[in-house]
């Protein structure tokens, strides 16, 4: 008798591993049947006023992570490499638009401050600052972090993004201190306030800020769509993501377009760091950290490199995080445990993600 060989060896535990994970996903798709029965038939503890406000929160919080998650994407399709700095760039833009209200709010004019004679004008002041200063964030990491780099192997760009993490962390921290910092709207984004809804007897707030940042969330999506689907800047980064040497033959400046790239991505992230302390009222060093990992759950979960993938997988992130405890019976508290459990099965069953995508071997 012949031993095996290493190719035969492969091919047997490909065909077991394919044998296994049905197994296995049938096994986890009872148990969650199983458990939504209990839950919603059997106990029933919620009634639909509890379901909508869990459902409001899901979609605001979804918005924020589709938002994130485009900017993953977007460097994963041309670089093919994970930006763990993400989330700090976030961060980054986030702590821009604080400072801009806390400007505005110590300027006096009459009885009130700037901050509240002019709403609007502060609002779009504090986006305009926030995405600035992170898209200039993404911009220079880019230019020191990871273009030296670009030749590497790709675990060492990866290594050098978690570094950048870190080091924006500590920045930050050393900057701006550790403490929490209260976030200053202006009174027509007051936290708290919002219209009411009458459901089951009972009242349901929707707020105006988780309207606000939704409604900004989506509209920026489709922005992001039309400027990748019908620009010039959209088709020199469909060809670079798609071979970046034909494109350099073609007349595409490569690394400008990689640059702006990153330009384009940390805007969207400064924009999410604005929304997500304005609804949520603090900022700290460490505010873009797990925003920025759930963010890349949902790309992962969408498709990474697909963009109707990353915002259908934040939409639907936010909403299993949010309503996922409740309808499992499970502790608030570990809603961010079931949002990486969600990562690790995608991993394991559907790594291509909901919408997946068609790696060529060089992505691969």
């Amino acid at each position: 008798m012949t031993a095996d060989s290493p190719s035969d060896l492969k091919k047997q535990r490909f065909q077991l591993t394919r044998l296994i994970r049905p197994f296995l996903g049938g096994i986890i798709g009872l148990f969650l049947v199983y458990r939504l029965y209990v839950v919603l038939i059997v106990e029933h503890p919620y009634g639909p006023d509890t379901w909508t406000r869990l459902l409001i929160a899901g979609l605001i919080l979804g918005g924020v992570y589709a938002l994130i998650a485009i900017g993953y994407t977007l460097v994963y399709g041309i670089l093919f490499m994970i930006n763990f700095a993400h989330g700090d760039v976030m961060m980054i833009g986030a702590f821009g638009g604080f400072f801009v209200f806390e400007a505005l709010n110590a300027i006096k004019i009459g009885q009130s401050n700037f901050l509240n004679t002019y709403p609007i004008i502060s609002i779009i002041i504090a986006f305009l600052v926030g995405m600035f200063v992170a898209a200039a964030t993404g911009y220079f990491l880019e230019k020191i972090a990871y273009r030296p780099l670009r030749k590497a192997p790709r675990l060492v760009p990866l290594i050098s993004a978690i570094g950048a993490s870190i080091f924006l962390e500590n920045a930050a921290q050393l900057l701006f201190s550790p403490q929490l910092r209260n976030y200053v709207n202006p009174d027509i984004l007051r936290r708290g306030a919002g219209w009411t809804i009458v459901i089951n007897n009972s009242n349901v707030i929707v707020p105006y800020t988780g309207v606000f940042s939704f409604v900004l969330c989506m509209v920026l999506l489709v922005l992001l769509y039309t400027v990748v689907s019908k620009t010039r800047l959209g088709r020199a980064m469909r060809a670079v993501a798609l071979d970046k040497k034909t494109a350099a033959l073609m007349g595409v400046d490569v690394d400008r377009t990689i640059s702006q790239t990153f330009i384009l991505s940390g805007a969207l992230a400064g924009a999410a760091g604005v929304m997500f302390c304005i609804h949520n009222g603090l900022v700290y060093y460490f505010t873009g950290f797990i925003p920025g990992i759930k963010a890349f759950t949902a790309a992962v979960l969408g498709g990474i490199g697909n963009l109707p993938g990353a915002m259908l997988g934040g939409l639907f992130l936010g909403v299993v995080e949010s309503m996922g405890p409740a309808a499992l019976g499970i502790d608030f508290q570990l809603k961010d445990v079931l949002a990486f459990v969600i990562l690790i099965v995608i991993l394991i069953f559907k790594p291509s993600g909901l919408l997946g995508e068609s790696l060529s071997e060089e992505k691969v």
